[in-house]
């Protein structure tokens, strides 16, 4: 049995009894198992939802491809909708953060650029991410709709605050929408239908069709 789930650390295991000399590492230690049981969690739950869908998926689906009880799953997340908000709100902060280093002191074509080249890589690098992204963030009703919102508007934005500098007659909102769904689909077309085509050859494409 995965050590991960047995482990005093783990939510639905019996805590340990007795005294302790060594209180501090112990602590130390279960917060790591803590937080790779987490890790294997959302792991698991991207993989998932990526082949089968939001809907298709269950919790036990999902703990039982982590290797953990399916009590571990409430216990980190509370349930398989803020699981899945999770997902879509820590996956899209990464790749908001990638992208603002890569645009970090660029302006224009070079920003939009190097923009699209960190989307595509990022997308190569979490190719399951990416179809989650595409098939489940704009779907109405959900939950986690409000907080999607957000942290979509910061990854457009990203393309917008280009758009808006050097283009200021443009609709910076819409055009970097644009910019960023070209790229994102671009992306999966390639990794899907042509994976031995490179990064290079994909990037110079969307490129072709943004600008």
């Amino acid at each position: 049995m995965d050590p991960l789930v047995t482990a005093p650390a783990d939510p639905v295991a019996a805590p340990a009894v007795g005294p302790s000399t060594d209180t501090a590492p112990r602590r130390a230690g279960r917060r790591e198992r803590g937080t790779g049981v987490r890790e294997q969690i959302l792991d698991a739950a991207v993989a998932l939802i990526a082949e089968r869908g939001f809907g298709a998926t269950s919790v036990d689906d999902i703990a039982s491809a982590a290797g953990v009880a399916k009590g571990s799953v409430f216990y980190n997340f509370g349930s398989k909708s803020a699981l899945f908000e999770t997902v879509l709100v820590e996956g899209i902060e990464r790749l908001t953060t990638a992208m603002r280093e890569a645009v970090d002191g660029l302006h224009g074509r070079a920003a939009v650029e190097s923009l699209v080249g960190a989307l595509l890589t990022r997308i190569r690098e979490h190719p399951d991410f990416a179809k989650v992204l595409v098939a489940e963030v704009f779907r109405t009703g959900r939950d986690w709709q409000e907080s999607i919102r957000v942290v979509h508007d910061e990854a457009i934005g990203t393309f917008a605050a280009v758009v808006a500098e050097e283009w200021p007659e443009r609709d910076a909102t819409l055009t970097g929408a644009a910019m960023f769904g070209a790229a994102v689909v671009a992306g999966l077309s390639w990794l899907v239908f042509q994976p031995q085509r490179p990064l290079d050859e994909v990037r110079a494409a969307v490129l072709d069709a943004v600008h």
